[in-house]
């Protein structure tokens, strides 16, 4: 098997452990739109056997179920790309839209949990070159470690941010919890395999987090903040028209 075959294979494993571990806060998205589908069918079933006029009504009712049946087509869509299983692309993405769909794919869990996840997009437009998926599978990773983070903690530090900055020539995405920090002595090891201090995992997300960043020919790295908390820096280059300077993709 090569290098890359072995990259794309753990990285699709770890995107499994990722959805089971959002599966309960996903069914909750999809459940409430099938619901409020059923409930709009049952009363639109009510008028019709009332024998009354009411088409305004029932033009309005056929508009909510065609809208709750979108949103429930979007989540399970949403849930369908990141579980597929594909080979790295090398296509340009605007991280903006990335990071867009990763918070669309997280607000569930993070009502679940009562965290304030504040995302900032950066407003560029500019595009990177690589695998959009393996790029949100990074900051889905990201965000949920930093909700664990906050999880024990009063709800005004519940908060995760989520923002982006244009940097010379790149972008920087930022990942910023109000937890306890990272032990000093930890700082240099968070991205090893197989370090962990959790009670439950292997260890494995943030190693395959910074194989993928480097792949893309970036950097990651863990930053504690002096009022307390951590953040995760993610840089990446841009793509250059012509060049694929900034992908690091390994043709193996």
């Amino acid at each position: 098997m090569s290098v890359a075959t072995a990259r794309t294979e753990l990285a699709h494993a770890s995107r499994l452990a990722v959805a089971g571990e959002l599966a309960a806060a996903l069914a909750h998205e999809i459940n409430q739109p099938l619901g409020a589908i059923l409930s709009n069918a049952d009363t639109a079933d009510l008028i019709l056997e009332s024998g009354t006029d009411k088409r305004d009504l029932l033009r309005q009712i056929l508009g909510d179920i065609r809208r709750d049946d979108i949103r429930a087509s979007e989540v399970i869509r949403r849930l369908r790309t990141l579980l597929q299983k594909h080979e790295v692309e090398r296509a340009p993405f605007v991280l903006d839209d990335a990071v867009n769909e990763v918070e669309l794919v997280l607000r569930a869990e993070a009502r679940r949990r009562h965290v304030v996840l504040s995302v900032l997009p950066s407003g560029f437009s500019g595009t990177l070159l690589g695998d959009r998926i393996h790029i949100q599978q990074v900051l889905i990773n990201l965000v949920l470690n930093a909700m664990d983070a906050v999880s024990d903690l009063p709800e005004p530090r519940r908060v995760v941010t989520l923002a982006v900055e244009t940097r010379d020539g790149g972008v920087s995405v930022a990942v910023t919890d109000r937890g306890p920090g990272i032990a000093p002595e930890n700082l240099t090891k968070v991205f090893d395999s197989f370090f962990t201090t959790k009670q439950t995992g292997m260890g494995l997300g943030l190693s395959i987090a910074r194989t993928i960043v480097e792949a893309h020919g970036g950097t990651i790295r863990a930053e504690n903040g002096a009022g307390g908390g951590a953040t995760f820096i993610m840089d990446l280059p841009l793509a250059m028209h012509g060049n694929d300077a900034g992908w690091a993709g390994r043709r193996a």
